[in-house]
């Protein structure tokens, strides 16, 4: 037990290019206090030459390095074998031309595609067949019944994203979440893959 490391790797994590990592960042470790330094050991360094977005650290890698420092340590795995890191850009302030630029062209556009979907969908003849069957009476323009059903879909799209801004309405994810959740995993899982099959015909070649 005195030699026993447990190792818990992060799935996923982000870093900036050309910044190292230590094990303490990518991974959760218990340690006897002799072997507290491994937190501060350098796993991944000179990422700057790195032309790749993403990288699969296997754990493979993590107990190399630590058994050449500790070569009697007796290692723990925990969770997931591999870690995958993205390396990133330093990120650079957006223009405030081009961000009232792009939100511009987002906001009329999607007018544009709410409107080109009532025209095909004849909104203004049910607008107008609501209101006759609500008065008895024929309006052209029944606003009576428009503005409310304007009103109701934006709050509607504000219910559908659970955001006001940047404030969360409840806890609870919303679609647009959950489908990047998934888009993430399914990411994940084919960084990994491919790295495996890099791997394997490595192997086969030599």
């Amino acid at each position: 037990m005195e030699n026993t490391v447990y190792i818990q790797m992060k799935r996923r994590l982000t870093i900036n290019k050309s910044s190292s990592m230590k094990l303490g960042e990518m991974a959760q470790i218990i340690a006897p206090e002799r072997m507290k330094d491994l937190r501060q050991m350098v796993v991944l360094s000179k990422t700057s030459d790195i032309e790749k977005k993403f990288i699969v650290l296997d754990v493979m890698t993590v107990i190399s390095k630590i058994t050449s420092r500790y070569p009697d340590s007796d290692i723990q795995v925990i969770g997931p074998s591999e870690t995958i890191i993205e390396l990133v850009e330093k990120r650079r302030s957006v223009p405030s031309f081009l961000f009232v630029l792009v939100w511009l062209l987002l906001f009329v556009g999607s007018g544009l595609a709410i409107m080109n979907f009532h025209e095909e969908t004849s909104m203004q003849t049910m607008h107008q067949k609501i209101y006759w069957m609500m008065t008895g009476k024929i309006n052209s323009t029944p606003y009576i019944v428009q503005i409310p059903y304007s009103l109701g879909l934006g709050l509607g799209m504000i219910l559908f994203f659970n955001h006001l801004f940047k404030k969360r309405i409840n806890k609870e994810p919303s679609p647009l979440e959950i489908e990047m959740f998934n888009y993430q995993q399914d990411l994940d899982q084919y960084v990994v893959l491919n790295k495996h099959k890099e791997s394997t015909k490595y192997s086969d070649d030599h």
